[in-house]
């Protein structure tokens, strides 16, 4: 392998390990267990299956690594993954994103914390350690207000206390999530131990997409997400979002603010913003892309790959943006909710991929299974993606898709 070409990817995908082939780069994959796929070790030139989670398991394996055949970035696009990116960045000194700012982004009482004392915008917010501390915040905050874990992802553990009478209940939710986690999806990667509250903002929620290059953010776009009252799961996302350009200005403005607050200065991010009564609030954000087929809806409409970007950026292998792109046309994705119940039936798939205007079109459950409700995004049984000369035309392609071609049949178990 070639020293100065070689990228430790942590927790890759096997499309972005593709990529990362595609631009010639020789690559040592560190993979979770329950992610790994045969694939990846074929395209792979080094593989590592360890628990990524783990600084003790990972330490000694990127220091094997780098004695052997030299890193010369290093790279992770999953949550769970960060904390490890960063403690490898500080450890090998390779420039990226450290330790401290990559903290900042998954501890999210912590991004709070340092918001305030930079006098950045946030919110009020407080960590939860006990059934008491429910009432309290209430008391000084008001109601409604949330309760989250500080270090998750997908809506994972995330509810609403809408008053002093849920307090006792909310409470035992929370000792619920702490003793047995969450196995759905990518939950058991999480550890759900420590959990805050914080002010609840009503109003619609966006997503941008966002660039970094030396300190200079570049929004790639703004995303309108599809959420439901009855629970913190996103049923879609819309690109470019149906928005004044006034109104997507101010969201643009607060998600770059908060990233020179926050300290990013290289590579991608996902910066979840409301727009409530004082204006637009950042909910939270992460530095890698966004999940949820939101990266092809960018692609789709902008023409701007950002997994190949956040690839490609730390060996100079593509141009760094210098302006917004203009979007060309739109392009959606909606999630199919049909639990709780047995999967009995799924049909529509072969015909959905075979349409030029579908981007992607998935199943995440089979026949057989036993789904329940939506809590989370992990609970989502499938997906149509689709562009459309705009936005409007492409939601409105989604969801006839989603209603008259996709079959998933649930029933009661």
């Amino acid at each position: 392998m070639t020293q100065d070409r070689t990228l430790l990817f942590i927790g890759a995908t096997t499309r972005a390990l593709r990529t990362a082939k595609e631009f010639g780069l020789d690559v040592v994959l560190l993979q979770h267990r329950s992610k790994f796929e045969a694939e990846q070790a074929a395209l792979a030139d080094v593989t590592f299956v360890a628990d990524y989670t783990d600084w003790s398991a990972v330490r000694p394996l990127a220091q094997a690594a780098r004695e052997r055949w030299g890193i010369t970035a290093a790279l992770a696009l999953t949550d769970p993954a960060l904390d490890a990116l960063g403690r490898v960045n500080d450890l090998f000194g390779l420039g990226g994103t450290g330790h401290e700012v990559c903290r900042r982004f998954r501890d999210k009482y912590e991004m709070r914390r340092h918001l305030a004392a930079r006098g950045a915008p946030t919110i009020g917010a407080e960590p939860l350690g006990s059934r008491d501390d429910l009432t309290s915040f209430g008391d000084r905050y008001g109601y409604p207000f949330i309760v989250k874990p500080t270090d998750a992802a997908a809506g994972i553990g995330v509810f609403r206390v809408d008053g002093p009478a849920d307090a006792d209940a909310a409470w035992r939710r929370v000792l619920g999530l702490r003793e047995t986690g969450v196995n759905r999806g990518c939950g058991h990667l999480f550890p759900l131990t420590g959990f805050l509250m914080e002010e609840y903002v009503d109003g619609p929620e966006f997503s941008v997409e966002a660039f970094s290059f030396s300190g200079r953010h570049v929004v790639v776009a703004v995303t309108e997400k599809l959420t439901s009252g009855a629970h913190f799961a996103e049923l879609g996302h819309t690109v470019p979002a149906r928005i004044t350009s006034a109104r997507e200005e101010l969201v643009a403005a607060a998600a770059t603010g908060f990233l020179d607050a926050m300290g990013l200065a290289d590579g991608p991010s996902h910066t979840e913003i409301r727009i409530g009564p004082r204006g637009p609030v950042v909910i939270e954000s992460h530095n890698r892309i966004g999940g949820d087929r939101i990266t092809d809806l960018v692609e789709a409409v902008y023409g701007i790959d950002l997994v190949a970007y956040a690839i490609g950026h730390p060996f100079g292998l593509v141009e760094e943006l210098t302006e917004r792109p203009r979007p060309r046309g739109g392009a959606a994705v909606r999630f199919l909710d049909a639990g709780p119940g047995r999967v009995a039936a799924i049909d529509g798939l072969a015909e959905l991929r075979s349409r030029p205007d579908v981007i992607a079109a998935d199943v995440f459950a089979k026949v057989g299974d036993v789904v329940g409700p939506v809590l989370d995004n992990n609970d989502r049984l499938g997906l149509v993606a689709a562009t459309g000369p705009d936005g409007d035309a492409a939601v409105k392609l989604c969801e006839e898709l989603l209603e008259n071609t996709l079959n998933v049949q649930v029933v009661n178990p």
